[in-house]
């Protein structure tokens, strides 16, 4: 692998801009210095219980994550005062919002000066309309499979609906994405694509990131 090239991110763009990656569910704290020494623009961590990739209650983020890669805190229905201690403590700069919170919410976690993810499951029948309350609300939407699990189902869903999206807000694509089917991407050119999430898909156990696949899907990105 070229390395030079993997960190260049010069290869991959969707409308004039660089895919960006975010590798979700990082708990390990071995396995998250490895994964940050690959450059990836986010790291993920899942603060929600029910979660097999929760990261428990005495977790820390190492504290020699390059600053170039952004730490990303994932709540699901969480009230605001306890994600912004989460965030202090852990120097978040983005929170994900994975389950049913308010564009109220989202606006008073993003007035703090933090940036705001907003997720969407999305199936066949998903309206797009659903999103429009979030539009000042948060910085990126991200849509993910709508499944049983609030997010990591390891299935993908059926990218044609993005096309009913008005592309307002730039988004991250999420949802069974592997080193197999990342090209696949190439499918929306022209639309407002930032990142592609990538949780299960480079796994070797829940929470447990394979570095082998990791830099695979960086290469099947950036060196074709």
């Amino acid at each position: 692998m070229n390395c030079e090239k993997l960190n260049s991110r010069t290869e991959t763009m969707i409308a004039g801009e660089k895919i960006a990656v975010k590798i979700c569910g990082m708990r390990e704290a071995d396995n998250i210095m490895d994964v940050a020494s690959l450059n990836p623009e986010y790291l993920g961590f899942i603060f929600y219980a029910p979660s097999p990739r929760y990261v428990g209650d005495d977790f820390q983020i190492p504290s020699n994550i390059p600053d170039s890669v952004r730490r990303v805190g994932v709540f699901v229905n969480e009230d605001s005062k306890t994600i912004l201690e989460k965030a202090r403590l852990h120097n978040f700069d983005l929170i994900q919002l994975h389950g049913n919170e308010t564009p109220e919410q989202a606006g008073e976690l993003r007035a703090t000066g933090l940036k705001i993810i907003k997720v969407f499951s999305v199936d066949d029948t998903f309206n797009f309309r659903i999103t429009k309350p979030y539009v000042e609300m948060a910085d990126y939407f991200l849509f993910d499979t709508k499944g049983k699990n609030y997010g990591g189902n390891a299935t993908t869903f059926n990218w044609e609906i993005l096309k009913h999206y008005d592309q307002e807000v730039p988004f991250f694509l999420s949802g069974g994405l592997s080193p197999e089917n990342v090209t696949d991407i190439s499918s929306l050119e022209g639309m407002n694509l930032h990142a592609v999430d990538v949780n299960s898909g480079v796994e070797d156990s829940p929470g447990k990131k394979n570095i082998t696949k990791i830099k695979l899907l960086m290469a099947e990105l950036y060196e074709k």
